[in-house]
């Protein structure tokens, strides 16, 4: 059975494992680990957003989406800016 999902490079141990938390929709189904060299290079670092597809429940391929990442990024940062904002004086 083949399958597509998003995958984030949740955080990269020791700088040479990359630990992927696999997402179906908005929740976390899964995590993975795998050698940070084998991501696409541009795909190297924490909170790069992929495209996977699983095949038999292996990783078969990553695409690098960074537009995505991008949006996500920016979503969190206007999250944090909301709750940084002070409230108003009662």
């Amino acid at each position: 059975m083949t399958e597509t999902d998003t995958a984030v490079v949740d955080r990269i141990v020791d700088g040479k494992t990359a630990v992927l938390l696999l997402e179906a929709g908005d929740t976390v189904v899964d995590e993975r680990t795998m050698a940070v060299e084998s991501l696409p290079e541009d795909g190297q670092h924490e909170g790069a957003v992929f495209d996977v597809v699983l095949e038999d429940d292996e990783l078969r391929e990553l695409t690098y989406r960074p537009s995505v990442e991008r949006e996500r990024r920016e979503s969190a940062q206007e999250r944090f800016d909301r709750l940084s904002e002070r409230l108003p004086d009662e």
